[in-house]
């Protein structure tokens, strides 16, 4: 279950990433309370996956996660640009987040 909680929280920070823009400086109420509902949101996760998992652990997935996401919402939402470095990049997050579940026991 604590990896559960994981993907959770690195899903919702993804979602919390992408909240961030459009509060347009923290100036636009609806949209800077849902951005901080998903900050609390996708802390409150980690929290409950951290009960069972080392802390390094936890939040190193955490921040992979919201950092892939991230760049993939941003290259097909935001047409932010994608070349091989950042391929070589998301791919480096990749495994090390591969290699940090599968060589932490839960």
């Amino acid at each position: 279950m604590p990896w559960i909680w994981l993907l959770l929280a690195g899903a919702v920070e993804v979602a919390w990433s992408q909240s961030i823009k459009p509060t347009e400086g923290f100036t636009k109420i609806p949209q800077t309370a849902l951005c901080i509902a998903l900050m609390a949101g996708a802390v409150f996760l980690l929290s409950m996956a951290m009960r069972d998992l080392p802390v390094g652990t936890s939040y190193a997935v955490f921040t992979g996660i919201g950092t892939v996401g991230a760049i993939v919402l941003g290259v097909v939402i935001q047409n932010d640009a994608l070349n091989l470095g950042r391929v070589a990049a998301l791919t480096l997050i990749i495994a090390g987040l591969t290699l940090a579940k599968l060589t932490t026991a839960s």
